[in-house]
């Protein structure tokens, strides 16, 4: 394996204006080694890691960084900005920049050797030599960990060590005899940077505190847990993250401070504070495990955003399964025409020559995925709600619904019975003795039990009716109905690009489609669906292209990268201008979602996939008048973005000769952006 960071990946004068232009800067020296194939997917990829939280850190550092699939190997490439670049600390510019790129199925050696750069950005020795160093090959030597800080500054100084290391043993304070024990847990999207430096700030933090920290990295190169006697001995606990904590419950009982990943490395110092304050005060969390919604969610959230939350759960776990089935799928249709479905098995009827097999192939794989979507969708309710106990349940109440026909309706009833049978049992009080084997023979013997007996007997048929009713009704929408529906959807794929609204409408069409042989009316959902959810992101990359003086550089590079992610069916790529001017973006993304919602329904376009956006335009029906109603609500947002951006007021202008200075009452602000 070839180095990840060389000489030709090192830009000690890196000149850019804006974190994409940066980003861009360092990937292209990726892509001229070889180390990414595709600039703009993989700036693509960047920017919409980049979308979920900045990458920013105190003391000038930025770290832009994904896992991509343009991406060939792990590589780390290193910018100096004289000038700094804003990558959204909250202590100003960056003038350090890594940009850090790992394939998608980096293995956990190259995702370790990642974290371990990630804690260097730590050190201030190893800051500061990187400002000083004078040549790309001693800046690559150094960031491989080749060459230390203390070999740089011992060829400028050779008393420099000698006299930091005397003021260092002077400085350490003797240990304390009880020290205060704390333990901590860090985690990010990604798992590769912001988790380890969260780690190495709170350790970093927790010794120049005097108190004994010890940190598990749930990262994405695995993690180990803690010991459960250091757990027990912890007189408090640190929740640095981003993503759900694994085995929360480990640490129940305990004084704990529960933050995002970037306090844990900008502010350690106050969340040690904060958790010595708690333990004083014998403030502590529930002896009891609580749900992961309950674990999530504030104690005074309804039972509303609970269910919400719970349905949500199980959503995010069968999207992947709706998008690898329906995508194989529709390539079977594509390649061997709409009798595919009727072709015998390809493990006794399977031609290496012969298209019509590879299209049964393609179909019969995507068949099998789609026969997971149901009990997928319940089992992770049934998760959200009760934990691990609650999946065998929800995973055999979701088999059970499938085999009655209840569909996805059985799905939402079986996930929630599931989790709500579960929830139940844990509230009975047993003997000692038995708790060992609860979680694994009692709860799931029982809770399996109750759910089958249910979903059989009591509620399974009603379902399976209503489920048919649906299914009938949405077969016979034509006319007006259909386009009012087309508009309805488009309204709600725009309304808070993908989030529940959003998925409740990508839901209902998925749930139409995710059978062998959908009807023409389902397709034509689906095809709706997935032009709406286009429109916010084009129209956005449109809008900074025709009115550019109307954004700030920021949304303008935003905007490029819209391109891609609408494209791509990402509605998301709207988000950073939704959020910095909601009353203006969203109005008007909705007004053209349900235009296009409404005309790709009255054009008769359909659509077996799922997903792909513009990519799969050759598995759409009639798609050259569905690209015209792309284009429409593209068109139509895009006008009243820069009609309703015209409007603001401008700030004021300068009197004119004779005119009197306005008062600072008169000073009307302008609207915020």
């Amino acid at each position: 394996m070839s180095e990840m960071i060389t000489a030709e990946l090192v830009d000690l004068d890196l000149s850019a204006d804006s974190k994409e232009a940066a980003a861009r800067s360092l990937a292209a020296r990726m892509v001229t080694l070889g180390r990414v194939t595709d600039l703009d997917g993989f700036l693509a990829d960047v920017a919409a890691r980049e979308a979920q939280m900045p990458t920013g850190l105190d003391g000038g550092i930025g770290i832009p960084h994904c896992r991509s699939a343009h991406v060939t190997e792990p590589t780390l490439a290193f910018g100096r900005a004289a000038e700094g670049v804003d990558f959204g600390a909250p202590d100003g510019p960056a003038d350090l920049i890594f940009l850090i790129a790992a394939p998608a199925g980096a293995d956990d050696a190259h995702l370790t050797i990642l974290s371990a750069l990630a804690r260097q950005l730590m050190n201030t020795e190893f800051t500061d030599a990187l400002r000083a160093v004078a040549d790309p090959q001693t800046a690559a030597a150094l960031i491989r960990g080749d060459r230390s800080p203390q070999d740089l500054a011992a060829e400028d100084s050779a008393a420099a060590p000698v006299a930091a290391s005397t003021g260092a043993a002077a400085a350490e304070p003797p240990a304390p005899d009880a020290p205060f024990r704390i333990v901590a847990v860090t985690s990010c999207p990604t798992g590769i940077a912001h988790t380890y430096m969260a780690a190495e700030s709170l350790e970093n933090a927790g010794r120049e505190a005097g108190v004994q920290l010890t940190v598990e990295t749930q990262g994405s190169a695995g993690f180990t847990r803690l010991d459960p006697q250091v757990i027990a001995d912890a007189d408090g606990v640190i929740f640095a993250h981003d993503v759900p904590v694994r085995d929360k419950d480990r640490f129940a009982g305990k004084p704990t401070v529960d933050v995002g990943v970037k306090a844990g490395i900008n502010r350690p110092a106050e969340l040690i504070a904060e958790v010595r304050d708690k333990a004083a005060r014998g403030v502590v969390t529930a002896g009891s495990a609580p749900t992961p919604v309950e674990r999530a969610g504030d104690s005074t959230e309804g039972y509303g955003t609970k269910l919400r939350k719970w349905l949500m759960s199980g959503v995010s776990y069968m999207v992947p399964f709706v998008a690898a089935g329906g995508l194989l799928i529709a390539l079977g249709f594509a390649i061997g025409g709409y009798k595919i479905n009727k072709a015998p098995s390809v493990m006794d009827h399977f031609a290496w020559t012969q298209a019509d097999s590879w299209a049964a192939l393609l179909f019969q794989i995507g068949a099998v995925s789609f026969g997971f979507l149901v009990p997928v969708l319940a089992g992770y309710i049934a998760y959200g709600m009760a934990d691990r106990p609650g999946l065998v349940p929800g995973f055999v109440g979701g088999m059970i619904a499938s085999t009655i026909n209840a569909g996805f309706l059985g799905g939402l009833a079986a996930g929630l019975l599931a989790g709500g049978v579960v929830l139940g049992i844990q509230r009975v009080r047993i003997p000692t003795a038995l708790r060992g084997i609860m979680p694994v023979v009692v709860i799931p013997l029982i809770s399996t039990a109750i759910v089958g007996f249910l979903m059989f007997v009591v509620i399974g048929k009603p379902i399976a009716s209503a489920q048919k009713g649906m299914t009938d009704w949405l077969n016979g929408l034509t006319g007006s109905n259909a386009i009012l529906l087309g508009a309805l959807l488009g309204l709600m794929m725009c309304f808070d690009l993908g989030g529940p609204v959003n998925k409740v409408a990508y839901t209902f069409a998925t749930a139409g489609i995710a059978v062998t042989d959908p009807g023409d009316s389902a397709m034509k959902v689906m095809a709706a669906v997935m032009a709406a959810g286009m429109v916010p992101p084009l129209a956005m990359a449109l809008a900074t292209t025709v009115r550019a003086k109307l954004f700030t550089e920021t949304e303008r590079e935003n905007g490029k990268a819209a391109w891609v992610l609408g494209a791509s069916f990402i509605s998301e790529g709207a988000i950073p201008f939704a959020a910095a001017d909601p009353l203006r973006v969203i109005p008007a993304s909705m007004a053209g979602g349900a235009v296009t919602g409404a005309l790709s329904m009255a054009f008769d376009a359909t659509l077996r996939a799922p997903h792909g956006g513009i990519f799969v335009v050759p598995l759409i029906g009639n798609p050259f008048l569905y690209l015209i109603a792309l284009a429409a609500g593209v068109g139509v947002t895009t006008t009243l973005v820069v009609l309703l951006k015209g409007l603001r007021k401008p700030a004021p202008t300068a009197p004119q000769p004779g005119e009197p200075l306005p008062r600072p009452a008169d000073r009307k602000q302008p609207i915020a952006a």
